[in-house]
């Protein structure tokens, strides 16, 4: 049996939450982010989920899919642009479990992947959502 959906916030909520956050890091990190698209579905797909190694769909919030800078080249230039991907309905079970303020749990997410994008390890995302 399935989860049922909940109710909170739309996707173009979260959108704009998300854009927000981005547009409060600091200069030199929102320089680097102008291409980065972002999207809000209600859960990952299968091949998202098998990306990362995992199976229920309630337990991925967000995603980064792209080449992090550190390891693009000018041989890159034909790839699509790396996108930002957060999951409304797994976000909204964690509002809903955690008491978590949903607009602190999709400026975490957020950060997080938009940390991916930099190359940086899980102290360095830290560190920037303390900074944003």
């Amino acid at each position: 049996m399935d989860t049922p959906l909940l109710h909170g916030p739309d996707a173009a909520y979260f959108m704009a939450q998300a854009r927000a956050v981005l547009d409060a890091l600091p200069a030199h990190f929102r320089a680097q982010l102008t291409d980065i698209a972002l999207e809000v579905a209600e859960f990952a797909t299968a091949d998202q989920l098998a990306a990362v190694g995992l199976a229920d769909k309630w337990e991925l919030s967000g995603l980064y899919h792209g080449r992090p800078l550190p390891d693009q080249s000018i041989w890159s230039s034909g790839d699509l642009p790396p996108t930002i991907s957060l999951f409304r309905q797994p976000l909204l079970a964690e509002w809903h479990e955690t008491r978590v303020e949903l607009d602190d749990l999709i400026r975490h997410v957020t950060i997080h992947e938009a940390g991916h994008h930099f190359g940086f390890s899980d102290d360095d995302m830290h560190w920037l959502e303390e900074e944003a």
